[in-house]
């Protein structure tokens, strides 16, 4: 419990957790707002479509994620850490566990304010939360940030630079996923287990919570071949795979 009281000192003190939470806020809102303001009665307002957002959010938190570490790095108080505490892997992880958490309830406000702003501009519409697919299109975005928060802080143990671990971040959660698709012959197939596209496929399912409107309005669709609960497992896999290989390489290397 020290560890994680620590940890949210270290991280709430600073200021970029603060703008980020705005920013993700901001632009997932703003984004149904303008989606569902702009609904009409041919291309309708639907659960999925006030969640239209939430990949930018994303792309938010794992800045967000990614700079709780190397931040730590680049200004050398990782040292005082780990001399503080020189199990690392216990450090690392309450650090985790405490971004990971903020990156939760970041989510689930954003996502939930979503909803209600939409509700808010079209009140008439098919909004209600009435199925388990409608539930799980906006109450999961907040688990898939933690993950993607877990992924973004693994990034920054294994790179160290602020830089260079937003870059790479960014450039495959937003390009190199869907270029991966353009392999002749073998792309598609490559692209159905791709971990983002599967984290889709876990707040979009079937695409029941967008019945009645383009599959692009929402949450995208995803072509990945597993069920919605694998897809999480998946998805949740990876993210704790990458952060076991980091934790590795953090006892191993130099602070």
């Amino acid at each position: 419990m020290t560890l994680l009281a620590v940890e949210r000192i270290k991280l709430f003190t600073t200021r970029s957790p603060w703008w980020c939470a705005l920013v993700t806020l901001v632009l997932t809102i703003g984004f149904a707002a303008l989606i569902v303001g702009n609904s009409n009665a041919e291309v309708p307002a639907t659960v999925a479509s006030t969640q239209f957002g939430y990949s930018f959010g994303m792309a938010v938190i794992m800045v967000l994620a990614a700079l709780s570490v190397t931040t730590e790095y680049r200004f050398g108080t990782i040292r005082t850490t780990f001399q503080a505490v020189p199990n690392r892997t216990a450090a690392l992880l309450a650090k985790t566990g405490v971004v990971a958490t903020l990156a939760l309830v970041i989510g689930e406000l954003s996502a939930f304010g979503s909803w209600a702003v939409g509700r808010a501009l079209k009140p008439g519409a098919n909004l209600a939360l009435t199925s388990g697919a409608d539930w799980i299109n906006v109450a999961g975005v907040g688990v898939i940030y933690a993950l993607a928060a877990v992924i973004a802080v693994a990034v920054g143990i294994l790179i160290r630079h602020s830089a260079g671990a937003i870059a790479l971040l960014m450039i495959y959660s937003l390009a190199v996923e869907s270029l991966v698709r353009l392999i002749p012959s073998i792309g598609d197939d490559i692209y159905k287990w791709m971990p983002f596209n599967v984290a889709d496929k876990f707040l979009t399912g079937n695409g029941a919570s967008n019945a009645g409107r383009a599959a692009g309005d929402g949450a995208p669709m995803s072509t990945a071949v597993l069920g919605q609960g694998w897809a999480l497992a998946y998805f949740a896999g990876f993210a704790l795979v990458l952060l076991v290989l980091s934790l590795s390489s953090a006892r191993r290397r130099d602070a």
